[in-house]
């Protein structure tokens, strides 16, 4: 950062306000486009948003087949849940006279902030650029980077495997035979949105753990010392974010999240003892050589 390059407080907010506006006015483009496809028999919202409610979904197919294949290997690793049914179908009925518009806008919303999230990432990269030095610039880049791309995997995972998945278990418990089971729009688009977005934000992990390690609030030790803790409350977390008693389901979900743990750790510093010990072991081995 130059000093003939420092900017005035109305600088800064003259640079704020114009991206808030190209942000705005991108994610407004990105919404409009978004609503015009969403409706019709090929549309958005029936190709993928309702995509999980019927038996012939890309992920309940691609488990038919590894259950298959299991069962061809032996029939002792055919532990899988059944996906081959093909009677599976989610009946989502609307009871509210305007929540299929109020859906309609509010989907597009969302599904625009991820398309655009890339840009606005951007868009938040450029404005904070000024006051970094070169450094500082490359890490931050990089971060901002891995960021959009994590969080692109997270929402991928949400929508193919943990959604898909806490759907099929709770639409298919049954308290009582003389219950019909049906899903409202709302309790759907909820849980939908919730859980596709969730996922986007926990794949956050390595950067937030990043970013503290960065101002001294976390080191390595901390992921040494609380591993079992974390592996206790991942279960917890994975319970119950699918609530399904088999443990194929648990295990979708936990791992990933176990993972993320596991790759955090990495990305943090290790702490001043743990770099006196590598020391201590690097001279002791010349020592020894």
């Amino acid at each position: 950062m130059d000093s003939s390059d420092e900017m005035s407080f109305w600088d800064h907010l003259e640079a704020l306000r114009w991206t808030l506006f190209r942000s705005l006015l991108a994610l407004s483009v990105f919404a409009i486009v978004v609503f015009s496809f969403m409706r019709g028999p090929n549309g958005l919202f029936d190709r993928v948003i309702m995509a999980p409610c019927t038996s012939d979904f890309i992920f309940y197919r691609w488990l038919c087949e590894l259950n298959q294949w299991l069962m061809n290997v032996s029939p002792w690793l055919g532990v899988l849940p059944d996906f081959c049914n093909d009677n599976f179908h989610v009946q989502v009925f609307n009871i509210s006279l305007a929540s299929q518009f109020f859906t309609h806008m509010t989907l597009s919303f969302w599904v625009a902030l991820v398309l655009t999230f890339p840009y606005l990432v951007w868009e938040i990269w450029k404005f904070i650029r000024p006051a970094l030095y070169d450094n500082e610039k490359r890490n931050v880049r990089l971060v901002f980077m891995m960021g959009t791309v994590m969080f692109f995997i997270g929402c991928a995972v949400g929508y193919f495997t943990v959604f898909p998945m806490t759907l099929r278990f709770l639409a298919t418990y049954q308290l009582s035979s003389e219950i019909v089971q049906q899903v409202s729009l709302d309790s759907y688009m909820n849980n939908f949105l919730m859980l596709v977005f969730i996922m986007g934000i926990v794949f956050e992990m390595p950067l937030v753990s990043w970013l503290l390690s960065k101002i001294g609030i976390l080191n390595r030790s901390f992921f040494h010392k609380y591993r079992r803790h974390a592996i206790v409350g991942l279960l917890i977390a994975a319970a119950f974010i699918t609530p399904s008693s088999d443990p194929f389901t648990l295990s979708v979900v936990f791992f990933p999240l176990y993972g993320l743990f596991e790759l955090s750790a990495l990305f943090v510093k290790k702490a001043p003892k743990e770099d006196a010990d590598d020391d201590d072991d690097t001279s002791t081995a010349v020592v020894k050589s």
